[in-house]
């Protein structure tokens, strides 16, 4: 943390952090600002489930894309500004907290946007955490350093955006789905534009530990859907043993995700500002596909007391494809780079075979044995040494 003298309003200078300061951890901030996505993250979860579960998987796809890139998007944005800039004083805590308040609006939200396609609250919501950032970045442009130009672009351009979230919401029909689409890639295209004016000094082991306290969020998710299948169980005598088994099945597949995704050192992986883009983007699909996993086993609940419109194959289909999109993800940006040859044919081989799964009748049982061998794989191969 920054040790500069506070001025006279108690605000510290917001100078960029050393990115090789020893022991730098998430803060107690950091922490809380993570827990309200937790609420976030379920809703959609849990919107997505019902949506699937009523047979709308298309509908039911695309608002959880969009959906989740919101709330995605927000805390990436404020994660990697608090690697660089983070200072403990009053007017950072507020700005921080007034984000948190736009994430809790914004997850109110997003029942109207899978329910009715009313994006609304979301996009005002999604706006004021924006506007929030765009303070913390004029905070940070007002030292006299190489990055003033880099923290002014950032602040402009997400202004920009900001005008135009709000505009496209008198459009509708194609109009609308294209300006969607158009947004979002300005939004993506805001840090790579900034950058170029001089690169902010993230801390590798920082910045990659929020993102696996971001992991463990999503995978927790997970761990609720084996619980309910339990509760769903204890009710329905029917299909106890499959219940209790997708509850079994659940916490090994989860187990293994955890594993594998923890299995590299993931600071490597962001040795340069293409590696960090990089990083950080694969990371939408990583942590949108867990959200899914979730949602993928409250349908096959579903599906075995009778309660979706999915058939059985479908039912399974909403499980393993996230589970396969989240191994591939981590594969290619944590794992790949530094597997050796075996490791690098197990891990995208399982990929493969996870997606053969709903061809059996007992739900995903063929990933939770692909998954296990994969795991014995990497005890045999150990990962590179996470210190050096």
């Amino acid at each position: 943390m920054t040790t500069s003298s506070p001025t006279r309003f108690r605000l510290v200078p917001m100078r960029p952090r050393d990115p090789s300061e020893p022991g730098r951890t998430a803060s107690p901030l950091e922490l809380f600002f993570d827990l309200v996505f937790v609420v976030a993250v379920s809703i959609a979860a849990s919107e997505f489930h019902h949506t699937l579960t009523e047979g709308h998987v298309v509908d039911g796809l695309v608002n959880y894309g969009l959906v989740f890139f919101s709330i995605w998007w927000a805390w990436m944005n404020f994660t990697w500004f608090a690697t660089s800039f983070a200072t403990d004083d009053w007017l950072y805590r507020v700005l921080t907290f007034v984000q948190m308040g736009g994430v809790l609006v914004l997850a109110a939200g997003i029942g109207p946007a899978f329910a009715e396609g009313d994006y609304h609250v979301m996009v005002f919501s999604y706006v004021v955490m924006r506007i929030a950032m765009v303070a913390q970045w004029l905070r940070a442009s007002r030292n006299p350093d190489p990055l003033r130009t880099t923290t002014r672009i950032y602040a402009a351009g997400i202004v920009f955006t900001q005008v135009f979230w709000l505009l496209q919401l008198t459009l509708s029909g194609t109009a609308h789905a294209v300006a969607l689409l158009v947004l979002i890639a300005a939004e993506l295209a805001i840090p790579v534009v900034a950058e170029k004016g001089g690169v902010t000094p993230w801390h590798p082991h920082h910045i990659t530990e929020r993102y696996g306290l971001f992991a463990l969020i999503l995978l927790g998710e997970s761990l609720l859907g084996s619980a309910n299948a339990i509760i769903e169980a204890l009710h329905d005598d029917v299909a106890l043993g499959p219940l209790i088994s997708v509850s079994i099945l659940t916490l090994v597949v989860t187990a293994a995700l955890w594993w594998i995704y923890f299995w590299p050192p993931h600071h490597r992986a962001i040795s340069s500002f293409a590696n960090s883009v990089r990083y950080g983007y694969v990371h939408y699909f990583i942590f949108a596909a867990a959200g899914a996993f979730s949602a993928g086993i409250e349908v096959t609940i579903d599906a075995l007391t009778g309660h979706t419109e999915l058939g059985s194959i479908a039912a399974s289909f909403t499980v393993t494809i996230p589970i396969a999109v989240f191994v591939l993800g981590t594969w290619l940006i944590a794992v790949r780079p530094y597997a050796d040859r075996l490791v690098n044919t197990v891990v995208p081989t399982a990929v493969v075979l996870v997606l053969l799964d709903p061809i059996l009748p007992i739900p995903f049982a063929l990933t939770a044995i692909v998954l296990t061998l994969v795991i014995t794989v990497l005890v045999l191969r150990p990962a590179p040494d996470p210190t050096d």
